[in-house]
């Protein structure tokens, strides 16, 4: 599993006009091509008037599946010009449809490839992009007396609180970077002078935003 990627935060959708053509971006999470797929066609189906659909998406955490779709345009003018932009914002599991509305004035090879990339940007910028980051839940049970110093000790540093469990003891979730978990360990056996019950929980993937 990557300790870290970028993706999209879900589904968006922006529009921009060039020499009268409208170019609607789809974007979407997508991460099995079976979803892209299911994604490209219904994009296609809810603009069947459309000129185009043009499409591509990069899946898998080495981006080995990977696909670009002129949908009639020129070859190489549209399809490849949208995977090109996921690769350079370097974003994994995405998928992108740009749907064209011809206004009656031709691009010309260089004008469509510009157009396509162009919406592709602007679409993905408009929905987001986060970083996802591959996080341990380590957990501390102790009496209630400890919790409000543990709270903002915890609130004052880089650590996020996920979960407080009231039970007959208290219990703090946090998430902690693998590489970090060790050095978090430590540190709350220090806070609660050992009479914290510290264990390590599940594996998951926690989003932020990204700039």
């Amino acid at each position: 599993m990557l300790t870290k990627y970028l993706t999209v935060t879900g589904r968006g959708e922006h529009e921009i006009t060039i020499e009268k053509s409208r170019f609607i971006s789809h974007i979407a999470r997508v991460e099995t091509e079976e979803a892209a797929h299911a994604f490209i066609q219904e994009i296609k189906k809810k603009h069947k008037d459309a000129t185009h659909n043009c499409s591509a998406y990069m899946i898998g955490e080495q981006n080995q599946i990977q696909k670009a779709l002129d949908d009639g345009e020129p070859s190489g003018t549209a399809g490849v010009p949208i995977l090109e932009v996921l690769k350079k914002k370097e974003l994994k599991d995405t998928a992108v449809v740009v749907t064209r509305y011809f206004g009656g004035i031709k691009l010309g090879a260089g004008g469509l490839i510009r157009a396509y990339s162009k919406s592709t940007s602007e679409g993905i910028n408009a929905t987001g992009i986060v970083m996802r980051k591959l996080m341990r839940v380590i957990s501390t049970t102790v009496d209630y007396t400890w919790l409000g110093k543990l709270e903002n000790e915890l609130r004052s540093s880089t650590y996020q609180i996920k979960e407080i469990k009231y039970l007959d003891q208290v219990t703090i979730l946090v998430y902690a970077e693998e590489a970090h978990k060790e050095t978090y360990t430590s540190w709350m056996t220090e806070l609660t002078n050992g009479q914290g019950e510290i264990v390590e929980g599940e594996m998951l993937y926690l989003e932020e935003a990204f700039a």
